[in-house]
Order: C-alpha cells, then structure tokens, then sequence
C-alpha cells in the first residue's frame, strides 16, 4: 500500500490515522521482492545476537529475576524451556523449576538476549535496535495468542509485521531529528520503540485503524530511555525490552476495546513529538510529516545497519580508522609501547555517545560503548569481537595504558556524521593519521551473504549445526512457513553447549 499523497498542513493534521490506515491496509504484494528479502536476513541476524546473548551473564540474571518475580505462564523464553535450567549467574547458581512466563515479561527477557551483547542491528539515520524490540515482542504474543485458542500465526504474517515495526521506529524518530536525540541524553530506541512494538504487534493481531490508533496513543505514553544507561549498568541491555513490553502490552489493550490517546503525534499540549521536541534546539524543534513522508515508496528498512563489530554503532568508524592505520603502518605499530597519544575526531553524536573518558575498572556494557576502549581493543587484539568483551579480559594493562593516552574530541570540520580521523603520535616524534568517511556496515552496508556469514561465524559452537540450518532454513523461506511456533520453538530450546 502507497500512502496518497496529501499536503504538508493536512499531514500535519492526520498523521497519526495516516499511519494507522497505512498499517491496517499493508500487504506483502505491497512491498518489493528486495525489500522483503533483505528483512529475513535482518530477522536471521536479531535471532542470531537472541542466541550469542542467551546464556550471558547479565541475560541470565535478567531472566533469574523475571522467572522469581513472575507467576508461570504460558510462554517459553529462548534458551529456557528446560526444566531445571541451570543459571549461572554472577550472583548465585539456581536450578530454576519455572522456565515459562506471560507475555510481556517473555519479550523483556528475550529482547534482553538480543542486545546483550552490541552485536544487533540499528537505523543509520534515527537510532534504533529494531530486532530487539519487533522479534520479541511479535513472538511473545503470538505464543501467547496461540496458547488462548487462537490458530497458527504463519510466516507470512510474522514477516508482514516486522517489516511494519521496521518502518514505523524510524519515521518517528526522523521525526525527531534521528540521532540529535542521543546528543540531548535520551536512549532514542527506546523513546522511537514504544510506537514500533504496538505497530507490529496491531497489524499481526489485525487490528482495525482505530484500535491501531489506540495502541500507538497507549504506547507512546510510555516512552522513555536515559542514554547515561551506558556507562556501566546492565539495564542499557534491557531498555529496549521495556519498549518491546509497552508496545505489546498497549496493542493487547487498544484489541480489548480500551481507548488510548488520539493523535497522539501531532497533539500539540502533550504530544508525543510536542513533548520530546522541547528543548531540542532545532527550528522547527521536530518535524511531523516525516512519519508518513513517502510511505510506502521510501523503506526505512534499507537504512538499517547489522554490524560487523561487537560494540556501540558510533566505535565502528573508530574501530576501522584503526584497523586502516594498522594496514598502512603495520611496522609502526608493531611496539604499542612507542605510543605516546592518540587523538580521535569525530562529530557531535559520535562524541557524545561514544567519546566520553573511560576510568577503570569497566563493565563489559561501558568497555563497548567506549571508543577510546575500542580503539584500543583494535590496536592490540585486531579486532572487536565478542571474545574481547570476556571479564577477565577487560582490566588489561595493556588496553588501559592505551585508553589513557586516548583523547576523544568533537571536530565540527568533519562534515559527515560517520566520519572519524584518528591520529597517532609515537615516541620519536613521528605521526600517522587516517581519515574514514563511514565504517563497513553504513558505507558499504553488509551484503546478505554477509550476514548470513556473521550469523554462522557468531552461533558455531553455541548451538548444534543441525539446529542452527534448521533456524536459517525457516526464517530464509518464512513466506512458507505454516506455523510460526516451530521457529519459536527451535529458539526455546537452544541450550549452550559444553565448554
């Protein structure tokens, strides 16, 4: 479905139905062959960070805390459908008897699993980790659907939903200047994911416009993230899951009749872009005819990035400015004992995010939001990897001798907003220099057989390679797939190998 055209003052006015009609009236023949199968690579790669993120440290302790504080239910977590699953988290070893849970706290633990470890995707123009907040959210209430009587949810619909959820998060944050909401502090895909979740969540419950509408009033209302999450704290893997929940959550609402917010984009007195477009310092302070700006012809899905790096989206350009240097100047950069600074230009965004001086010790979470950090996970390791990011690994001497002669600074000459220019001084005078306009994962985007190669690279040796083919196989073909739940289930039962 093409959005009709309309004026800028009668988008400005209708928006929100605009959107709405547009989701309700959505099929798969509406959208282009390319596009639908770039989104099952896009959705093989979210299942393949669900599966490196599982049995992490903090995705365990996370799913701990969830299964004691919540009634049983009837939906099983990925990695959890055992009985007496061992947990060995940094707190304690418990054999947990209650592995089943209700929806919402389902899609909160599985989406945790997803960004456990900043291997997910993310939208290049308006940040947002879209897998973690769609792939949980959608087979959390599908599950939960299923086990209320209702028939198989196929792929078909499971695809249809997530490409919907993949449009909408990134148009409401185009409507809010992208990532000048992670210069002012807000964690964006949590405030532009509330929208995504209940979209998806009402177009594969088939819900009508009006209810679609309630749902967005309902979650919207909802939103909220704080970006200062990434210096240490384990809830940074789990703000995103709390947009996955609310989403859920206000579509289950908005399907029993309950009356959410109307308008609740163009609102004027307590909108949800009126409001989080206060204090922006941009003329107009957001811009609301971005969210249904060429929908249906422009897809926001191409703009989602997969990364090929185990960290924040803004260390990627640091990370290949060095891996650049170390090509040019491997003889110089043989002794990293002979550095005696290095100097890391980048734009606002990237400096706000990621520029900030690191102290040790670090938790994993801070180590991989820190350029400084990644530049020097890059000079010694050659490259960023889960492996990396291992607690004994992370107070190197070597890494920190290397982050304190690191300084990040906010150079307006660099135009673009990937653009980085890293500069090494070493102990005889001499310099070296890179400039890189984009990392490879923007500029170039990582092809389909690519991330297909990092889902591979990434799963081998966390689960049996007949169950891996078996997840690849499914999501690759999903339009044939009858019923979603034989997907769900490989998930579920994924079990860790033995070390």
């Amino acid at each position: 479905m093409i959005l009709k055209s309309s004026s800028k003052s009668d988008a400005n006015e209708d928006v929100t139905k605009q959107l709405c009609a547009w989701v309700n009236q959505l099929s798969l023949s509406d959208i282009p062959d390319d596009v639908r199968t770039r989104a099952k690579y896009l959705i093989l790669d979210g299942f393949g960070c669900a599966i490196v993120g599982a049995h992490l440290p903090w995705s365990e302790k996370a799913a701990e805390a969830i299964f004691q504080m919540e009634s049983p239910g009837n939906c099983t977590v990925w990695g959890y459908d055992k009985v007496n699953v061992q947990l060995n988290t940094s707190v304690n070893c418990t054999l947990m008897e209650n592995t089943e849970t209700w929806a919402t706290p389902r899609s909160v633990v599985n989406s945790t699993e997803i960004q456990a470890f900043e291997l997910d995707d993310w939208h290049s123009l308006a940040p947002v980790h879209s897998n973690s907040i769609l792939l949980p959210a959608l087979l959390a209430v599908t599950s939960h659907q299923r086990a209320n009587g209702a028939p198989p949810f196929d792929g078909a619909a499971l695809l249809l939903s997530t490409i919907v959820g993949y449009e909408t998060g990134p148009r409401v944050g185009l409507c809010l200047h992208g990532s000048h909401m992670l210069t002012r502090g807000w964690h964006s895909g949590v405030v532009f994911g509330h929208a995504a979740s209940a979209a998806a969540v009402s177009k594969v419950l088939g819900l009508h416009p009006h209810a679609i509408e309630d749902a967005l009033g309902i979650a919207c209302t909802q939103a909220c993230g704080l970006m200062s999450a990434q210096f240490g704290s384990d809830v940074k893997r789990m703000q995103h899951g709390f947009a996955a929940r609310n989403g859920l959550f206000a579509a289950l609402l908005a399907k029993s009749g309950y009356v959410g917010i109307k308008k609740v984009f163009e609102e004027p007195y307590g909108g949800f872009l009126a409001t989080f477009g206060q204090g922006s310092g941009k003329e107009p302070p957001y811009l609301v005819d971005e969210l249904v700006k060429d929908l249906g012809r422009a897809w926001q899905l191409e703009s989602i990035r997969v990364k090929p790096h185990a960290s924040m989206a803004g260390t990627h350009c640091t990370i290949d400015t060095v891996e650049a240097l170390q090509k040019k100047h491997p003889a110089k950069l043989m002794n990293l004992a002979d550095v005696v600074s290095i100097k890391i230009e980048m734009s606002e965004p990237a400096f706000k995010h990621g520029g900030w001086e690191a102290h040790r010790p670090l938790t994993a979470t801070g180590a991989q939001m820190s350029c400084a950090y990644a530049a020097a996970v890059q000079l010694v390791d050659a490259q960023v990897s889960p492996k990396e990011f291992q607690s004994h690994l992370l107070d190197r001497d070597t890494i920190w001798d290397l982050v304190g002669k690191t300084k990040c600074v906010h150079s307006p000459e660099l135009g673009g907003k990937y653009e980085q220019r890293v500069t090494i001084q070493f102990i005889n005078g001499d310099n070296i220099s890179e400039t890189v306009d984009a990392p490879k994962g923007v500029n170039p985007p990582l092809s389909n057989e690519e991330i297909l190669a990092k889902f591979r690279k990434f799963t081998k040796g966390l689960i049996d390679d007949k169950r891996r083919t078996m997840i690849e196989k499914l999501v690759l073909d999903m339009e044939n797939l009858e019923d979603i739940s034989v997907l769900d289930d490989l998930l579920a039962s994924v079990q860790p190998l033995a070390n």
